[in-house]
């Protein structure tokens, strides 16, 4: 199923469990089911990490961008799944491979965010994922989420 309307902020909430500061996915652009999903970042210099990060030229850590890219891959598979995060349905980051920071970010940029579904396996899911600035890529690395199983009631971890 392709959605060809965006998602909007309060529609990214409901399917996301990350709240401010640490949402990093504005509006998603399009998204097909069990596919691929584009989202955007607005970078405002108002981010709490431009503070320290660095004084005299904000530029966004790189491992932001990388949430961001982990952010887009878990609504990709709760819009996959048909759930939301209230439904006791979780995705943690699992891992990340091959990892390449090419531009940095800079307050005032967009970044679109780019995931697609590579394969599943029992509770992972693996992606590639890009960051890009306009038609400039910023960084690329292959994402690996898991399913959290729900506690068994009456048994102890």
């Amino acid at each position: 199923m392709t959605d060809s309307s965006a998602l909007d902020a309060t529609t990214v909430m409901r399917r996301l469990p990350h709240r401010y500061p640490f949402l990093l996915v504005d509006r998603v652009l399009q998204w097909e089911q069990g596919n691929f999903l584009t989202a955007l970042k607005n970078v405002t210099i108002n981010e709490p990490f431009f503070q320290g990060h660095f004084p005299g030229r904000p530029v966004m850590p790189g491992v932001l961008v990388i949430e961001a890219l982990a952010q887009a891959t878990g609504l990709l598979a709760f819009l996959t799944e048909g759930v939301y995060p209230e439904d006791n349905s979780r995705f943690f980051f699992a891992g990340i491979d091959e990892a390449r920071f090419r531009r940095p970010v800079e307050a005032g940029d967009q970044l679109h965010l780019h995931v697609v579904l590579e394969r599943t396996m029992k509770s992972i899911w693996k992606f590639s994922a890009v960051a890009k600035v306009g038609e400039v890529e910023a960084v690329t690395c292959k994402l690996m989420i898991a399913t959290e199983k729900p506690p068994v009631v009456g048994k102890r971890p």
